[in-house]
């Protein structure tokens, strides 16, 4: 399916890396994101996810800002705020089960806040790269839980007013693996029900996630 024919906010989800460094958001804007998440679907309601607040400025960002990969350390404090994800693994006291279903049920979370911030006129870039122990260590996760990424929120910045490598992330092409590759009936072997493939390459320029 030619990528411009799915609906809104999907066709145009992007990630960028270039913010802006002034813009900010209120109170109330970080609870619609949260609540976006809040409404995603999970297995047996347990609703595994969780969130820690790192509003720029905040002493939950100078945490997450101290333990930021060297690639991500220029672009993610830019962000508005960041949102760190965090899978339940098991209620206190339980035994932990299968890890990948709260995983799946995080990610699914993460993914309708992602959704919510375009809606909102803002962009998101979801990352890995900072140090998950020690964030995790200092702001107070305990060990049932698992820190498991991190969602930078805000509006697109000028590409002038930041390092050369950080702009010339947002002109990279968006790629797409086709789906032939991607929808099997058994391993390997293409759903034959696909329509004519369309473009893998998005219409607009951008992060490749």
């Amino acid at each position: 399916m030619n990528p411009v024919d799915i609906a809104e906010p999907l066709h145009s989800r992007w990630s960028p890396s270039v913010f802006d460094d002034h813009h900010v958001l209120d109170d109330q804007q970080v609870t619609r994101l949260l609540e976006a998440a809040q409404w995603a679907p999970s297995a047996g309601n347990r609703q595994p996810w969780r969130y820690l607040v790192a509003v720029r400025g905040s002493a939950t960002h100078d945490v997450l800002v101290r333990h930021l990969s060297r690639g991500n350390s220029g672009w993610v404090p830019r962000a508005s705020a960041v949102l760190i994800s965090v899978a339940v693994l098991a209620e206190e006291g339980e035994e932990p089960g299968d890890p990948t279903i709260p995983a799946h049920d995080v990610g699914q979370a993460s993914a309708h806040l992602t959704l919510q911030a375009r809606a909102m006129g803002l962009h998101a870039h979801q990352f890995a790269g900072f140090d998950h122990d020690g964030v995790a260590a200092a702001l107070g996760v305990p060990p049932h839980a698992r820190v498991v990424a991190a969602i930078a929120v805000g509006r697109r910045g000028d590409p002038v007013d930041v390092p050369e490598r950080d702009a010339e992330r947002d002109h990279r092409v968006r790629r797409r693996r086709p789906l032939e590759e991607t929808a099997f009936t058994r391993w390997g072997e293409a759903w034959p029900g696909l329509a004519p493939s369309g473009p893998t390459v998005a219409p607009q320029p951008g992060r490749e996630d």
